[in-house]
């Protein structure tokens, strides 16, 4: 999953801790190994332990399996990967209020709140991502997703940063192409993800 699963997954805002465990689950991205786990406060470990389970969860998931294995099949290869990834953020974006926990708290709004959020406490991220992150939240990536051009350009935009990794620019038109078959294994894993996560 992506960022905005990744953020959406980190809980209820009145939940102990919720701030940590966004700010855990976000620099998660960044954060190597159990000596970068341990750098950090118990409850953002909480988050970066989230983030791990998710991405664990949803690699070894036989229906995610499914979609990447038709995305390879479209000529995506090793990176079909990263498209299932940012495919289902744009679904999830796309059909946010379906979604989220709080069906009255649109999708723009839950962008900036998680923006705030993350931005005061930038200073805990990585590096590295704390650059990204001003340019997530300066072109709102996380509303983007919802449309196919900001899906497009999520791919084409890891496609020139990312070494030898052209073939990510068409990515968004093979998910595109067979959209009912993904949109099919998205509505069937997402709950399952759910479960999941609550259970931890």
């Amino acid at each position: 999953m992506n960022f905005l699963a990744h953020l959406l997954l980190s809980g209820s805002p009145t939940a102990p801790d919720y701030a940590d465990v966004v700010v855990g689950n976000f620099a998660a991205e960044a954060v190597r190994g159990r000596a970068g786990l341990l750098a950090y406060p118990p409850a953002v470990q909480r988050g970066i332990r989230l983030h791990r389970f998710i991405d664990s969860f949803t690699d070894s998931h036989p229906i995610v399996r499914r979609t990447t294995a038709r995305l390879r099949e479209a000529g995506l290869g090793k990176w079909a990967g990263v498209v299932s990834d940012v495919g289902y953020d744009h679904l999830l974006a796309r059909d946010f209020a379906h979604y989220h926990y709080d069906a009255t708290e649109a999708l723009p709004a839950f962008s900036q709140r998680l923006y705030a959020l993350l931005q005061a406490r930038r200073h805990e991220l990585p590096e590295r991502l704390q650059q990204m992150f001003e340019f997530m939240r300066r072109h709102d990536w996380l509303t983007g997703y919802a449309q196919v051009e900001g899906f497009e350009r999520s791919l084409q935009g890891l496609s020139r940063r990312v070494p030898n990794a052209g073939v990510l620019a068409t990515g968004a038109a093979a998910f595109l192409a067979e959209l009912p078959a993904y949109e099919a294994d998205f509505q069937e894993f997402w709950p399952e993800l759910q479960a999941a996560v609550a259970r931890l």
